[in-house]
């Protein structure tokens, strides 16, 4: 991991199934009837979910975990633990078993909140952890703590030469389910000068969206992840970015999020029309988009190994439509649906209902979206290259 950035995540990554944001927030109201909420909607849905019905159709495996609990529970033994060996059973490759704190942090987590100190880190070759940003108003940035700082400990524990993953998770205090005002002491040094800062942990808002401009006027609009938001933000970016430049839609290490939120962000650029289509058990939907969008600034779009979900389902709609040309290298391939029920002790289980195409019936669960031209490292300036010949040739 030497020299990769790493932002503190929700706690629910450290379980190995980070991958279910792409329509968890929404399909519990969509799935039933039909047709998806409104983007507006998606926060409160995504924060209501924990305590929804699974759809009759996929009340089976539902009904397997949750009787798996309750027996459990019954017997004086762990709900959680009961859950978690029956989806293992179950083959399913997506599901997953969350505490209640978990799930929890989860649905901040697609509100764009998360519970921290507000530092990004690294580890460098040397096995030292160096700070590689501050968020400004956050408690480290209160306390004074700088870009290019060394972490030497938290709560005591040296983190020279671990994982940065765990490093986070001590930071947020994991181990003890840690919230917002818990106290956590960093060992910290600048130069020759060592001291100790006790922060108080904070509920914090992220940034998914970032926007930059290149020196050729191209506007690079980079979405982390489809949170509360996404979609008009990249609106407002449009509306401020030149109008006779193209633009690059940056979905590098973009996990997913909220399904709506991607659909928002497609019709930013298209003029209606399908966006993808999807199954809940057989039943099959589709997803559109909003008329109205910029159809003619030149785009590119610059995917990885880490685009996933909702991220690949945005990807898929513009490629297929036409829109963007696709930069960089094959996307993870993760199109399928997770649904959550409720377990009796308040812990949450989800598991796959379902999957879903892009508009040319591409299946990208496994598979991935493969791009138009291939990159890597050097993919940006590939795409100003591009975006110059798409100009020229409006």
């Amino acid at each position: 991991m030497s020299g990769r950035d790493l932002f503190c995540p929700p706690r629910r990554f450290r379980r190995g199934a980070a991958l279910t944001l792409v329509f968890a927030g929404v399909l519990v109201t969509g799935a039933a009837t039909g047709s998806f909420p409104e983007p507006e909607a998606a926060a409160p849905v995504a924060s209501a979910r924990k305590a929804a019905p699974a759809p009759k159709g996929a009340a089976t495996g539902h009904e397997d975990v949750q009787r798996a609990a309750a027996e459990a529970m019954a017997d004086g033994k762990s709900p959680m633990e009961a859950a978690e060996r029956a989806v293992s059973r179950s083959g399913d490759r997506w599901g997953a078993v969350y505490s209640e704190g978990e799930y929890q942090e989860f649905q901040e987590a697609l509100d764009g909140r998360y519970t921290g100190v507000g530092l990004w880190a690294r580890r460098e070759r040397d096995g030292r952890i160096e700070v590689t940003k501050v968020q400004p108003g956050s408690p480290a940035a209160a306390a004074g703590i700088r870009t290019g700082d060394r972490l030497r400990s938290v709560d005591g524990e040296r983190v020279d030469g671990r994982p940065v993953t765990d490093v986070v998770s001590l930071l947020r205090g994991d181990a003890d389910d840690a919230s917002a005002g818990t106290a956590v002491t960093l060992g910290l040094q600048r130069g020759t000068r060592a001291w100790t800062e006790t922060l108080h942990r904070a509920s914090l808002s992220t940034d998914s969206v970032t926007v930059h401009r290149l020196p050729g006027g191209v506007t690079v609009i980079r979405i982390a992840a489809f949170t509360k938001g996404s979609g008009a933000a990249v609106r407002a970016a449009l509306r401020q970015a030149p109008a006779d430049a193209g633009v690059v839609l940056d979905l590098r290490g973009n996990s997913g999020g909220l399904v709506t939120e991607a659909v928002d962000t497609a019709s930013a650029f298209l003029d209606g029309g399908l966006v993808a289509t999807y199954d809940v058990d057989g039943a099959q939907r589709a997803l559109h988009a909003d008329p109205g969008g910029d159809t003619t600034r030149p785009l590119v779009t610059l995917v990885d190994g880490g685009t996933m979900s909702a991220a690949e389902m945005l990807t898929g709609a513009l490629q297929d439509r036409g829109r963007a040309v696709v930069i960089g290298s094959r996307t993870f391939g993760k199109g399928s649906i997770q649904m959550p029920t409720t377990l009796p002790d308040g812990s949450v289980a989800e598991l796959t209902v379902g999957h879903y195409r892009t508009p040319s019936g591409h299946a990208v669960d496994g598979r991935g979206i493969t791009p138009d031209l291939d990159a890597g490292p050097e993919a940006l300036t590939r795409a100003e290259t591009v975006l110059a010949g798409l100009g020229d040739a409006s």
